[in-house]
């Protein structure tokens, strides 16, 4: 429960001892994503895979001002289980922009960090990488769009085709079209939560040295020049490419991206 904002996060939960890892999942995907990975881990950590705004049962979205990184950094927070002194956070995608300023919340108690394909926008535009920056804008401004209208099969659609390559929507059978198209409708305020100003250098000095990223060197070019831009500025940090796996590779290819994980918080 936060204090705050008396907001229940909803999580599922593995293992009884060892390090909490606390897993964050992508847009539209829930914490169920990590299904995989927690049974791969549950006799070495004690995992809680959160639901953030939106999904699962906690609840949507609601103040009348934009969401923040920070407003999603304090629900995962609330969902630590208590005298958690030690604490591993994992996160895909957007995620892996709530991991990372729940790390800058949390302060020292997070020691080890996990990357995967994330997405902090934001510092492709303090980095002058424009080109990249229009790209991803161009996906927000058409979920934004569509969401506004509530024709949020549209949205899917682009959003789907974006992340997954193209054909995603056009493979996914229509029973899994209205339930990703539901899904999506939380990414409509997740978008707002890039308004962020903590530079790349402050992330380097607040993210513990410990931490992982992974990306695809093919991915999306946002994700790929945020990349570029953290290995340029967070040298100690352990830096993965797993090639031809995509953007969506944990949920997609876990058998890849799963051992690289649990071989990092177990090392």
């Amino acid at each position: 429960m936060c204090d705050e904002d008396r907001v229940t996060a909803d999580f599922i939960e593995a293992g009884v001892s060892g390090p909490v890892v606390m897993l964050i999942h992508s847009s539209v995907a829930g914490a169920r994503q990590w299904r995989r990975l927690m049974d791969d881990l549950k006799d070495r950590f004690r995992l809680r895979a959160v639901y953030l705004y939106g999904y699962g049962k906690t609840p949507p979205w609601s103040k009348a001002r934009p969401q923040t990184l920070l407003d999603q950094a304090k629900l995962v927070a609330s969902a630590l289980p208590p005298g958690a002194d030690e604490v591993y956070l994992v996160g895909h995608s957007f995620g892996g922009s709530v991991a990372m300023n729940t790390a800058k919340l949390l302060g020292a108690r997070v020691t080890k960090l996990v990357l995967l394909e994330t997405n902090p926008f934001y510092l492709l535009a303090q980095n002058g990488r424009l080109e990249a920056l229009a790209e991803a804008m161009a996906l927000r401004d058409q979920v934004k769009k569509f969401g506004a209208l509530g024709q949020w099969a549209a949205a899917a659609e682009i959003f789907a085709n974006y992340w997954g390559g193209a054909g995603t929507w056009q493979a996914t059978p229509p029973e899994r079209r209205a339930v990703f198209a539901e899904a999506l409708k939380p990414n409509f305020f997740e978008w707002d939560a890039m308004n962020e100003t903590t530079s790349i250098e402050q992330w380097a000095a607040i993210l513990p040295q410990a931490t992982l990223l992974v990306t695809d060197p093919g991915t999306v070019a946002p994700i790929r020049e945020i990349a570029q831009i953290m290995k340029r500025f967070c040298p100690p940090w352990t830096h993965v490419e797993v090639s031809g796996a995509g953007h969506m590779a944990p949920l997609t290819q876990p058998e890849r991206i799963n051992p690289i994980v649990a071989s990092f918080l177990s090392n």
